[in-house]
């Protein structure tokens, strides 16, 4: 799957993002129980203080307090103005440019929540993030089942949950410099969102698969 054809990452709405979230979306992929089991992951397996990258960030960041210096990565600009949790805040089209305004090894973690469906250019994105990351620092990729349908890439759309766990996988592997890959689930009895986290801690010694 590291190998997917171009047509796979294609869109219904093939418009720039940036036209797209030119309006406010203000819209959660997540109800109040699925928001606290990510927020609950992201506090166990994050390091204390440091820097972290929430990418795709919305307006909450499902991060804890402990963390000291967020840098948020989106294109909605009132998400990005409104998030409480951000100390720095970046505008930038990810799929038109796949490249991050940091140093190498300058984090301590990233996060990416319920958005990795919307990279058109996941393999080299996965990549910058190894790049940015210190050796032995996670970064973690969270997704449910909701989506802004006509942004959502086809590999996506067309896939099951467990479909995407192993795209998502994939991504690492293609990607490079991660280690071995990590999952948990959650499941919930009747309604609520699935929640899924898969996670790698940056590896330099381990290339593209």
């Amino acid at each position: 799957m590291s190998s997917l054809p171009p047509e796979f990452f294609r869109r219904h709405d093939e418009r720039p993002d940036d036209e797209f979230y030119a309006v406010p979306r203000p819209a959660s992929h997540l109800d109040e129980r699925a928001d606290r089991v990510v927020a609950g992951w992201y506090d166990e397996l994050l390091p204390s203080g440091g820097r972290v990258l929430d990418l795709f960030a919305g307006a909450a960041s499902h991060l804890p307090e402990r963390i000291s210096h967020v840098i948020g990565v989106g294109l909605d600009a009132d998400a990005l103005a409104n998030n409480p949790r951000l100390t720095e805040r970046h505008r930038l089209d990810l799929n038109l440019q796949p490249s991050l305004p940091l140093a190498a090894g300058s984090l301590t973690g990233a996060v990416c929540t319920v958005s990795v469906q919307y990279l058109t250019q996941p393999t080299a994105v996965f990549a910058e993030v190894a790049r940015c990351l210190r050796p032995g620092t996670p970064f973690l990729v969270a997704f449910s089942n909701r989506m802004f349908p006509t942004k959502a890439v086809l590999c996506w759309r067309a896939s099951d949950d467990a479909a995407h766990g192993r795209l998502v996988r994939s991504y690492f592997a293609a990607a490079g410099g991660f280690g071995p890959v990590e999952a948990r689930s959650f499941v919930p009895d009747g309604d609520g969102d699935p929640l899924y986290l898969l996670w790698a801690t940056a590896d330099p010694t381990v290339g593209p698969a």
